[in-house]
């Protein structure tokens, strides 16, 4: 899947992404909560914006959340997100090892683009 960031602009509460991939184009807020912890993790913006468009499986989380998984190596990236009003808002985002928390992949709680 063709992913693309056209723009990132300041939003009150952090960071407004707005994405194009090959079948539409969206908009992600990243709360300033999950920008700090990119940057404590190391993980990349493009990272965060596959994990949540192409996961290779999402769980339900506490408070009706979802937990997009993607793996990178030994690692899993675990992206934390919930709906505002229609519009995607990643909650946090941390890199653990695969072990602790991936299930196996083809789990399918929720998907932000409903068709892939």
């Amino acid at each position: 899947m063709m992913i693309e960031i056209l723009t990132i602009s300041p939003h009150p509460n952090g960071l407004l992404y707005s994405i194009r991939t090959s079948e539409t184009t969206l908009d992600i807020l990243f709360l300033f909560h999950a920008t700090e912890r990119m940057k404590k993790w190391g993980i990349t913006d493009k990272m965060i914006v596959e994990t949540l468009l192409s996961p290779e499986e999402v769980l339900i989380g506490h408070r009706g959340r979802f937990i997009g998984h993607r793996r990178y190596g030994d690692l899993v990236v675990r992206a934390v997100y919930e709906y505002q009003n229609r519009l995607s808002v990643l909650i946090t985002v941390y890199f653990p090892y695969e072990g602790r928390y991936f299930k196996g992949g083809g789990i399918f709680e929720d998907k932000i683009l409903k068709g892939s």
